[in-house]
């Protein structure tokens, strides 16, 4: 069991633009069944965890589309704000991470747990030391500007990489938070 983000980012560091669309990535060639490919890696997972952000992202262009919830494992959305859940499968929770920890394992079933996105909610998992690895597939695209793959300088180690398509997919170890000295 691991606490696994599994995304994909532009190579810039966005995972979406301003308006959160995704149009950059759903563009992109990639290869069914190839290198890091998001089956293999779903068919590990046993909970899904994402911030409010990410959680209505799916409900305007997924549920809102008439097709249902997309996960049928338990789902957990971290929000500040009231939440009503869209399927039975969906917990809204407040607060840190390892206020949750248990909880979450609980409901993976000795699988994995992912962190769906956004990139401020898996950082909130690294800082709390329950993020055990980055699988980040990287589209030849740049945005400028848009919502960050991780908005917290840390430090990462390159575990392995590939190429999927137009991707090059790579998975890292989160090793700990950067400081920033006082000269920079």
């Amino acid at each position: 069991m691991a606490f696994r983000y599994y995304t994909a980012t532009t190579l810039d560091g966005y995972l979406a633009d301003d308006h959160d669309s995704l149009d950059w990535l759903l563009s992109q060639p990639q290869e069914e069944g190839g290198a890091m490919n998001y089956d293999d890696f779903f068919a590990g997972v046993g909970a899904a965890v994402m911030g409010r952000t990410t959680y209505e992202w799916i409900v305007e262009h997924e549920v809102a589309e008439g097709k249902p919830w997309p996960y049928e494992i338990p789902s957990f959305v971290f929000s500040h704000r009231a939440l009503t859940p869209v399927a039975d499968s969906i917990t809204a929770l407040e607060g840190a991470p390892r206020d949750h920890r248990d909880r979450l394992l609980a409901a993976a079933a000795d699988r994995d747990v992912w962190v769906v996105g956004g990139g401020d909610l898996a950082a909130q998992f690294a800082e709390s030391g329950m993020l055990d690895d980055m699988i980040i597939a990287i589209a030849p695209v740049t945005l400028g500007s848009g919502r960050p793959l991780f908005p917290r300088p840390y430090d990462l180690e390159l575990r392995d990489f590939a190429r999927n398509g137009a991707f090059l997919c790579a998975r890292y170890s989160p090793i700990g938070s950067r400081t920033r000295s006082a000269s920079a």
